[in-house]
């Protein structure tokens, strides 16, 4: 089955289903070669992240709206469209071509035609292509870049129109994987040769030791340095939030919503495997994810149990010298990573703070007097970021946010931290550290 063949799978599972790409992708790419892994994700994600703009261009040469169009056909256009406007390698006739097939192959034969017609007139206008109106900015933005009006209007009144359109166009972009290196056992050095040899294209991050951003890795897991647990994946502004808590070895740390996991891997990989680290999730498939990775990497002070953050277990009351709550969010700090997650309504997002709050409210009970509370989320939206921990805080005096200080170019944090993307390279973050008065 061909690279575009396994994309218009997924993307159809991803409209008609609620799937998430990532997901979908996961078992779809399985017998294809690695070249044409790769072109299936690029075609899945390049279309998720410029469906806006390919629907404006497309809908300018098709004389149905694509809305209308039955299904899977105007996937079929957008997975061509996607092609001959982004992929340089790909000649327009084969995008042309290929698509033509799709259509046939799901069953649209006669719609055949209209496909051929549609991307033939776009690959003969696309040096010439139509204007997006630009006298609205919401409206402009959102057709260039593919996100709701809602989101084009919350990022421009945080960051003004300059750097709204940069924080825009990089969520747009295909981002290196960033792994930390488990420095307990393995070398930097050794890792980055290791994956060389196995065709990997590594770079050094500018932001920590010890932290590489990876690009071609194909399956990470079939990787050499990965099975001898010498990395894992984690973006360096979450590898941050761990670094702004102050850890030491002997500690004992809560992480209450601990999965994937990265966080706990990080704070026992800081205190040198000396100290007990307690990683909490709802779910046990989870649970034994992190379970595995730790036992990978040799983290014996990594354990698991399975425990809802919103629930009081009144035995770890007062008793962690440090506690984790990297809350569930709107995820819009990690666009790059996750492009269906534009695709949530403004009204998707109201119970958020709330959620967040129960889970903050709960865990904060667990913090040792002089401990550490540190709240995080991969997101950039105030409601879920400093209005969760204001609130926080403004009911609990017990409670101060704490000066912290990270690698350059952060430096020195004043209790509280936004890391925007087009600022720093790393994900969308918040870190918020809090003292517990002894």
């Amino acid at each position: 089955m061909s690279a575009r063949k396994r994309a218009l799978e997924v993307l159809t599972l991803c409209r008609t289903r609620g799937a998430w790409a990532d997901a979908a992708l996961g078992s779809r790419l399985e017998g294809l070669s690695s070249a044409d892994a790769a072109l299936c994700s690029r075609i899945v994600y390049g279309v998720i992240q410029n469906e806006t703009l390919l629907d404006f261009y497309l809908s300018a040469y098709c004389s149905q709206k694509l809305e209308r169009l039955q299904p899977p056909l105007a996937e079929i256009l957008r997975i061509g469209g996607y092609q001959i406007l982004f992929l340089d390698r790909v000649p327009d006739s084969a995008a042309v071509h290929t698509s033509v097939e799709l259509a046939k192959g799901a069953g649209r034969g006669q719609a055949a035609g209209l496909v051929n017609a549609v991307l033939r007139k776009l690959c003969r206008e696309k040096e010439a292509l139509p204007e997006i109106p630009d006298r609205d900015p919401v409206r402009y933005l959102s057709i260039r870049y593919s996100y709701p009006k809602w989101l084009v209007k919350r990022v421009l009144a945080l960051l003004g129109r300059e750097e709204a359109e940069e924080f825009l166009a990089l969520g747009n972009s295909q981002p290196p994987t960033a792994v930390q290196i488990n420095s307990l056992l393995f070398k930097t050095d050794w890792v980055r040769e290791s994956l060389e040899r196995e065709g990997v294209t590594v770079k050094e991050s500018n932001l920590l030791p010890d932290c590489l951003l990876l690009a071609g890795t194909g399956n990470l897991e079939k990787l050499i340095a990965y099975q001898a647990g010498a990395f894992y994946v984690q973006d360096p502004a979450a590898r941050f939030a761990v670094l702004a808590m102050g850890l030491s070895p002997g500690m004992r740390v809560l992480d209450v919503c601990a999965a994937p996991g990265g966080k706990s891997f990080a704070a026992a990989i800081v205190m040198g495997n000396r100290g007990e680290i307690l990683a909490c999730d709802l779910h046990g498939n989870k649970l034994k994810r992190i379970q595995e990775g730790a036992d990978l990497m040799g983290l014996t002070s990594i354990r698991t149990e399975a425990a809802d953050g919103r629930v009081c277990r009144e035995e770890w009351l007062g008793s962690f010298d440090a506690v984790i709550v990297d809350a569930p969010c709107s995820g819009l700090g990690i666009l790059r990573k996750k492009p269906d997650i534009r695709r949530k309504r403004a009204d998707d997002l109201f119970t958020l703070p709330v959620v967040q709050s129960a889970i903050l409210e709960n865990a904060a009970g667990y913090v040792k007097p002089g401990g550490t509370l540190l709240y995080s989320t991969c997101t950039i939206l105030p409601e879920e970021n400093e209005g969760v921990t204001d609130g926080f805080l403004g009911s609990h005096p017990e409670f101060s946010r704490e000066r912290f200080v990270l690698p350059e170019p952060v430096g020195a944090v004043d209790g509280q931290l936004t890391l925007w993307p087009q600022r720093y390279g790393t994900d969308g973050f918040y870190i918020c550290r809090m003292t517990r008065r002894s």
